[in-house]
């Protein structure tokens, strides 16, 4: 008498294996080391979480993702964009569409390992960095923004300051400071001009029509709450055959 095995689940395969975290380094197209933490779960599904502005893949946002997709035994990526945390190269105000080609390295390396791309994760910029790569390479089915700014032109006199284009334009750079007067960070005029000549509504204009796109806002939800969200979406959204997306630019999907 034979019996069938019925098909394991995420959950049940990642009971079933130990999952590792291993430091892995991506070479971007500039040259630069991009520094990663792949949370190996023995299955070649992959997710790839994108960090915010000033931020880092060891932030909580990030660390909790990658450990939710770990426990539901997905493999998950978590790294840190050229000039943030421990990758090279130079912090920028800007590089929206550069931290796109960074995560386009990081994509191309995984498939090279043969790994599977089930999905995309970015959080605040890195939420527009997701964005972008949708719309440019069209190959990710499933997308998800948490907080990602919508219209890059607002918000900007909150940290430079009033009559900043003037004040760029005269003196190329604006240095920002915290409330204590300590620099944190400079403002190049090439970086500002980066930040208000990225469209992001053009880029969603761009996504596919078959990718399946979800949009997180919010200020009073917890993390728990956030991770069961991206958990249920991915799954609902993971199909082995799913046929590769399709341009539409016309077609925006968005689901809230």
């Amino acid at each position: 008498m034979s019996m069938t095995r019925p098909t394991e689940s995420h959950r049940e395969r990642a009971q079933l294996s130990v999952a590792q975290q291993q430091r892995v380094v991506v070479p971007n197209n500039h040259g630069e080391k991009l520094v990663g933490i792949l949370h190996k779960t023995g299955s070649k599904e992959l997710v790839i979480v994108c960090h915010g502005f000033q931020s880092s893949k060891d932030r909580i946002p990030m660390v909790n993702l990658a450990a939710a997709l770990e426990r539901e035994g997905i493999s998950a990526f978590r790294f840190d964009f050229a000039g943030n945390g421990e990758s090279e190269g130079s912090f920028q105000y800007g590089n929206y569409r550069r931290e796109a080609e960074d995560l386009r390295a990081v994509v191309q390396h995984f498939r090279g390992k043969e790994y599977v791309i089930t999905a995309i994760i970015g959080h605040s910029k890195g939420g527009n960095a997701v964005l972008l790569y949708a719309a440019k390479y069209n190959d990710i089915c499933t997308v998800i923004n948490i907080s990602g700014r919508f219209h890059l032109e607002r918000g900007i006199e909150g940290r430079l300051g009033q009559e900043y284009l003037e004040r760029i334009k005269q003196n190329k750079f604006i240095d920002v400071k915290n409330k204590k007067g300590k620099f944190e960070y400079r403002v190049t005029e090439e970086s500002l001009m980066d930040r208000l000549t990225t469209d992001t509504r053009a880029a969603c204009l761009m996504i596919c029509k078959d990718c399946k796109v979800m949009t997180i806002h919010g200020s009073l939800d917890k993390m728990d709450e956030l991770d069961s969200l991206v958990l249920d979406f991915i799954r609902a959204n993971h199909q082995k055959d799913r046929p590769p997306c399709k341009r539409a630019v016309d077609i925006v999907n968005s689901r809230m």
